[in-house]
């Protein structure tokens, strides 16, 4: 495989990972808000804010991951 093929790859996976992960990530925080403010209605500014918290920082570690995948891409630091 040529190293343009190699990078397009390893592109894709540090894309595609991280957002694979963050989306599971936030759809079983979301599950886990929705099943705690039914059981704890009075709870539930409390809980939205430790859940909007908690799915930022999911959402930033994926944005940073997607920014360092198209640095690569657009900029290979690997060639000498």
């Amino acid at each position: 495989m040529s190293d343009t093929s190699l990078l397009s790859l390893s592109v894709a996976l540090l894309i595609g990972l991280p957002a694979f992960g963050s989306c599971i990530g936030i759809g079983l925080a979301t599950m886990k808000f929705l099943e705690s403010a039914a059981r704890q209605p009075e709870l539930i500014p409390e809980l939205q804010t430790r859940y909007f918290l908690g799915v930022g920082v999911t959402d930033g570690a994926f944005i940073i991951a997607t920014g360092i995948g198209l640095w690569f891409a657009t900029a290979n630091p690997f060639k000498g």
